[in-house]
């Protein structure tokens, strides 16, 4: 799922940008959501550098000793990839704005459809971008391939587990091996671990753990090239 996150000094366009959102969402199936509003950028700010954000739609003289454009500069300091949109009745910023990677420049007011336009332009942006985000199924639901820590079989669906929540889809290994990056190891019948999210291993009880706590198990015919992967990866 993506997260979008708001800021605006303005209360009613904050609640009429995340009405006319997850409008949007819903209507072209979109898996995402307004995940954090604010109208003070501090607060919005904390919750980036703390939280996956993967959109910013940000107002950029916000009333306030932080305008958007800082605001803008200090998350992308941290956060390289996150999507940021201005939504501003300020044309004059427009090229300053484009200095901090800016997806879009919405002037006020926004319509609807060119809300939606953009955030479809957005959605074909990550689906053509499949070093970071992964597209599971049809439905146009994505996952950013980082959070992923292992993908299990479970009959004849395949759940891709993540720390906040678990993804499912009816579809095979076979399907999504040759997309997955290098860093993704089958290492069981059942499972395909991400190393870059595994905090533990145990090779002679074949239980792997990950950053979050959860486990999934090494096969004994796979162990001896899980294992290799690890050892030139540097891990463990």
């Amino acid at each position: 799922m993506l997260n979008f996150v708001i800021c605006d000094d303005n209360l009613n366009i904050l609640d009429k940008l995340e009405k006319m959102l997850e409008s949007i969402f819903t209507k072209n199936n979109f898996d995402a959501s307004v995940s954090f509003k604010s109208d003070n950028p501090e607060e919005v700010l904390d919750y980036a550098q703390n939280n996956c954000v993967d959109a910013l739609i940000l107002d950029i003289n916000l009333k306030s000793n932080k305008s958007g454009l800082e605001l803008a500069r200090k998350i992308r300091e941290k956060k390289k990839n996150t999507y940021i949109i201005f939504n501003t009745a300020h044309l004059e910023y427009a090229m300053v704005a484009y200095k901090y990677k800016t997806f879009d420049y919405l002037a006020k007011p926004v319509t609807y459809d060119r809300l939606e336009d953009t955030i479809i332009r957005l959605f074909e942006d990550i689906n053509g971008s499949v070093k970071k985000y992964l597209k599971i199924d049809n439905k146009n639901t994505v996952i950013d391939e980082s959070e992923i820590q292992y993908i299990k079989r479970d009959g004849m669906k395949l759940v891709f587990h993540t720390s906040s929540r678990d993804y499912d889809t009816y579809s095979s290994f076979n399907k999504f091996e040759d997309k997955l990056p290098k860093t993704y190891i089958r290492c069981h019948k059942s499972y395909i671990a991400n190393i870059n999210q595994i905090k533990d291993v145990e090779p002679v009880s074949g239980i792997v753990t990950f950053k979050d706590g959860d486990i999934c198990y090494i096969g004994p015919k796979y162990k001896k090239d899980f294992m290799e992967v690890l050892k030139k990866h540097g891990s463990f």
